[in-house]
């Protein structure tokens, strides 16, 4: 009985997406449990990191992982904050932009 319900679980996990699947960041394996969508994404974002700490290793001569992987997170954390004020200030201008439309509409047609 045990194993047909290790078996209806095993095909649950399978039918919902979800794989298991084994990164290296820094030197170090991290097992993971993903959707099976987000694989892509997660191992380009883990070639994106070391490709980083390699930079930061070879420019700085930084050797401790820990500092390199703290430089990265800062080096990813400003840049998306920096994305999301860009996000913000276009979402100021393109609600700038119709309201502007509105009123050139509303004023045709008051006419």
């Amino acid at each position: 009985m045990y194993r047909i319900a290790k078996k209806a679980i095993l095909v649950k996990k399978l039918t919902m997406g979800e794989i298991s699947i084994k990164i290296n960041i820094a030197d170090r394996v991290y097992p993971l449990k993903i959707n099976m969508e987000e694989e892509e994404v997660i191992r380009k974002a883990t070639k994106l990191i070391n490709d980083r700490i390699k930079e930061y290793q070879d420019v700085y001569a930084v050797r401790d992982k820990q500092d390199l992987l703290s430089m990265c997170a800062l080096h990813y954390a400003t840049a998306a904050i920096n994305a999301e004020k860009n996000v913000v200030k276009e979402n100021e201008h393109l609600a700038d932009g119709l309201f502007k439309l509105d009123q050139l509409l509303t004023d045709f047609f008051s006419k």
